[in-house]
């Protein structure tokens, strides 16, 4: 059992090793220190945690997904935070030297504007409050909130910890770090209100990563897994799994398709929008209970 595992983990970081170097070869990033830095931040996270998290059971009900429509998506986007407003998908993505956010055309996937982090961030969850975008830096502990017409920073603002994913209730911002914890902030002053353990029947559910708020309950993408939990956000209990095995199998094999990562609600027409880092694809998805 205990070789059968570590055969697992290493046929994985193999896989992650090969993916990673073939999507900055296609992008051309120059040999020497950008290169390098970004294959350091990226592998980061994954060296922390890889080992068990695939092997993660659940306990919840399950559900799986019925594909509506197939979006294009830029294979390069290290998509890290998503939300549909106005009409057009708003994006953060990651890697130092990569890091950016951009509005984005649902159907063609086609970048319509862009701004990129300054080197030392990597970016991570993206939300929508009041009419400006908050975007998350991984362990910077800074984040930063943008005109949402014109990307221009209009503050920053500093929290402890790392930062993974963000979304919003209505009344506070949410954070994730990579632990089960998701920490509720003041939308005004940013400091915060209070935490919640997210707990399936008793298990703690550690990687959480990119949120998003839907119909009173926080779902969430959790870090190397083709799961999205369904967490209360008044217990922290998981209430349900998403089994999104589905979407994967759609990719193309030769593809560099990374992590399961990036939720979007689209409330004023009712439509889920998933995709994953380096994903070629973007999903619109029906939730059904299996």
């Amino acid at each position: 059992m205990a070789a059968n595992l570590r055969f697992k983990c290493a046929a994985a970081l193999f896989c992650f090793f090969a993916n990673l170097f073939w999507a900055i070869s296609l992008q051309g990033i120059s040999p020497g220190t950008d290169r390098v830095l970004c294959i350091e931040s990226a592998l980061a996270r994954q060296a922390e945690t890889a080992p068990l998290s695939s092997a993660k059971r659940h306990f919840a009900p399950l559900f799986k997904v019925r594909i509506l429509k197939r979006y294009p998506h830029d294979p390069f986007a290290f998509t890290q935070g998503l939300i549909f407003a106005n009409g057009f998908l708003y994006e953060s993505t990651g890697l130092n030297g990569k890091s950016s956010l951009r509005q984005v055309e649902l159907q063609t996937g086609r970048v319509l504007k862009k701004y990129d982090l300054p080197f030392q961030y990597f970016g991570e969850g993206l939300t929508l409050w009041h009419g400006s975008l908050i975007q998350l830096t991984w362990t910077s502990g800074k984040g930063f909130v943008y005109n949402m017409q014109s990307f221009a920073v209009e503050r920053e603002f500093s929290y402890s910890g790392e930062g993974w994913g963000l979304t919003n209730d209505g009344k506070s911002l949410i954070i994730s770090n990579g632990t089960e914890e998701l920490i509720f902030l003041n939308p005004a002053t940013l400091v915060r209100q209070r935490s919640l353990r997210v707990l399936d029947i008793g298990e703690p559910v550690r990687l959480l990563n990119d949120l998003e708020y839907i119909k009173g309950k926080i779902f969430a993408n959790v870090w190397q897994e083709d799961f999205i939990a369904m967490i209360s956000p008044q217990t922290g209990e998981v209430t349900g799994w998403i089994d999104m095995s589905a979407l994967r199998r759609e990719l193309p094999l030769a593809s560099s398709a990374e992590a399961l990562n990036g939720i979007a609600f689209d409330a004023e027409k009712d439509r889920i929008f998933v995709t994953g880092k380096l994903w070629p694809l973007l999903f619109e998805i029906e939730v059904i209970k299996q």
